[in-house]
């Protein structure tokens, strides 16, 4: 467990506020994570965006009326702290029965709030409805490899020595699975998932990455720390030209986090998938 997880209100009784509370926000070191997998803040071989997804978003105008919409948080992948999932539900609970005049001031409270806990800014965008069920459901791109015959043993932490490739064939292509899983390391609670991989290297032998990932099944990580050891891992050996990997969570408590990770500027697509 991290440290500083065991002092945060995840797997703990919690009262739920429901007016604005900042103090609610518990933030976590990230450099902790970081040293697990060998890296520091000054070397990480990546770049990113942790997008957070909140079904559960409401708060009243002047009039005492209460407006629901759906928020979504960006979180730099540098940031000095993730923050710490409970906490962000709590918090935005405490939004309920608080006003706010329109979506503009709601906004710069919550950009203000949660960038002074991630310790960088954070981008965040509310909108409607409307505006969300417009986007559709989102497929996920390049070939799913689920349906691969695979023989998988070990489910109690990841196995980068499953992985093979072709290093005399030179390959661009994306690749998904939706059997991505691991528990969250306080609660034990399942964390599922779809990943993306996307490169430009040495050809990645498909079924190898099917049974890789399925070794994440019983491990015990942080979404975000669980991409970045799935980018390190195919990093290596691949040492690709380019290198994007990506994680779709399905939600819980009305938030889904999802953690992108690539070797140069990406736009992603933050559209909902079909389980989130």
């Amino acid at each position: 467990m991290h440290p500083a997880a065991e002092h945060s209100p995840l797997g703990k009784s919690s009262e739920y506020i429901a007016t604005y509370t900042p103090s609610l926000l518990f933030p976590i070191p990230r450099a902790a994570k970081w040293a697990e997998l060998g890296l520091t803040a000054q070397t990480l071989p990546y770049q990113g965006v942790d997008f957070w997804n909140c079904f559960e978003l409401s708060w009243l105008l002047p009039s005492g009326k209460p407006v629901v919409a759906i928020g979504e948080f960006a979180i730099p992948a540098d940031s000095p702290n993730i923050i710490e999932s409970k906490s962000f539900k709590l918090y935005l609970n405490s939004l309920n029965q608080t006003v706010f005049a329109d979506f503009a001031a709601l906004v710069a409270v919550l950009e203000k709030d949660l960038s002074a806990a991630a310790g960088k800014a954070v981008a965040v965008r509310v909108r409607s409805l409307n505006e969300v069920e417009a986007e559709g459901v989102a497929p996920l791109p390049g070939v799913c490899i689920d349906e691969l015959d695979v023989t998988i043993t070990g489910y109690e932490h990841p196995q980068p020595e499953l992985l093979r490739c072709d290093a005399t064939q030179v390959v661009e292509e994306s690749l998904h699975s939706h059997l991505l899983k691991s528990n969250c390391p306080v609660t034990g609670q399942p964390d599922w998932g779809s990943v993306v991989v996307e490169y430009r290297g040495a050809a990645l032998d498909h079924a190898s990455l099917l049974a890789y990932l399925v070794s994440f099944r019983q491990h015990a990580d942080f979404h975000e720390q669980c991409v970045e050891r799935i980018f390190l891992d195919l990093q290596h050996l691949l040492r690709p030209e380019k290198l994007t990997v990506y994680a779709r969570y399905v939600r819980r408590g009305g938030l889904d986090i999802n953690p992108y990770r690539s070797t140069g500027p990406i736009k992603p697509d933050n559209r909902r998938l079909v389980r989130q």
